[in-house]
C-alpha cells in the first residue's frame, strides 16, 4: 500500500502522513518514521515531485478500503516475490522500505528521455 496524498497548508509532514493513512485505510498510526524520499522532475524539468517515505508498525483501527482502491494485509514475502499487483513503481521503493541500504530514490531522464533510477 502506498499513500500518495498532499500536505495541507500549515500541516507538518508527520501530521500529513497520519491524516492520509487514516483517510485512505481507516487506520490511526503512531510513531511514523521517515525512512527516505523518492523524487523526480517532470519532462522539461519544470516541476520536481518529492514523495516522503514513512513506515510504522504502531497502528489501531480496522483496515478499510476507500475510493483510492482496495487495501488488504498481505505477507511481505508475497510483495518481494512479485505475487501482488502493486501500484506503478511501488516495488522500486522496496530497497528503501525493506533493505535499509538506501534512503533516496531518484529518477533522472537520460539523453533519450528515458527514466533512469538511482539509489543513494
Amino acid at each position: 500500500m502506498t499513500q500518495e496524498g498532499h500536505i495541507e497548508k500549515g500541516e507538518s509532514l508527520h501530521d500529513a502522513v497520519v491524516r492520509e493513512v487514516f483517510e485512505e485505510t481507516g487506520l490511526t498510526i503512531s510513531n511514523p518514521k521517515l525512512v527516505g524520499v523518492k523524487h523526480f522532475q517532470t519532462r522539461g524539468d519544470k516541476i520536481r515531485y518529492l514523495v516522503f517515505l514513512y513506515k510504522t508498525s504502531d497502528f489501531s483501527g480496522m483496515l478499510t478500503s476507500s475510493e483510492e482502491g482496495e487495501v488488504k494485509w498481505v505477507p511481505r514475502q508475497d510483495l518481494l516475490d512479485g505475487e501482488i499487483d502493486l501500484a506503478d513503481s511501488m516495488d522500486e521503493m522496496f530497497p528503501v522500505f525493506f533493505d535499509q541500504t538506501s534512503s533516496e530514490l531518484f529518477y533522472k531522464r537520460d539523453d533519450n528521455d528515458d527514466l533512469v533510477r538511482k539509489y543513494f
